[in-house]
């Protein structure tokens, strides 16, 4: 086991959580974290995943954290930042680096912010669809002090059963501030 795995494990075992694997990733995927309604959600998420994985994944971040010096820090995690207010082709963006990369796994939060939100974007799943590559279904539980990466899946040409799935799959997970996580009614 590398030295990376074990502090991180040790990290979260010290804090009282402990991280679920069920699962190979594979060497392309997009990965969906949830819920997501605090900053501490990204901590416990990068440790959760570089307790089990070698790789660095990327991941979506506004624009505003890359400022000095966190920017530094922030890229070399895996961070891409993104601007809100201009409307671009961003999955299509991802999707080509997946396809010209050998190693491209990425996380998104479906909520897109850790305000409530009673409708989830649904890029993660755009991105998967144009890269043809599975969902890994993440998730950060407060109340059980578990996170894990635990489900793969692949799409299919229904979107609404697809994204019914994962909305299922998340409905017993505990936010670190419930009233600012919602379920989608319509997916």
């Amino acid at each position: 086991m590398s030295l990376r795995k074990t502090v991180c494990r040790s990290l979260l075992r010290v804090m009282g959580w402990s991280a679920q694997r069920h699962l190979d990733l594979p060497c392309k995927c997009v990965i969906c974290l949830a819920p997501h309604t605090s900053n501490w959600d990204f901590i416990y998420g990068l440790l959760c995943y570089y307790a089990f994985y070698n790789h660095r994944p990327r991941f979506l971040m506004k624009k505003e954290w890359f400022f000095f010096p966190m920017g530094y820090l922030f890229r070399a995690l895996g961070g891409i930042p993104t601007d809100r207010s201009h409307h671009s082709s961003l999955t299509d963006q991802i999707a080509e680096s997946m396809d010209r990369n050998e190693f491209f796994r990425i996380c998104i939060t479906p909520e897109g912010t850790r305000s409530a939100v009673d409708e989830w974007k649904k890029g993660f799943y755009f991105i998967a669809r144009k890269a043809d590559v599975p969902i890994v279904l993440a998730y950060i539980d407060y109340e059980k002090k578990s996170c894990g990466l635990v489900k793969t899946m692949e799409t299919s040409e229904n979107m609404k059963s697809d994204l019914s799935k994962v909305r299922d799959f998340y409905s017993a997970i505990s936010a670190r501030y419930p009233e600012k996580f919602l379920l989608p009614v319509n997916m």
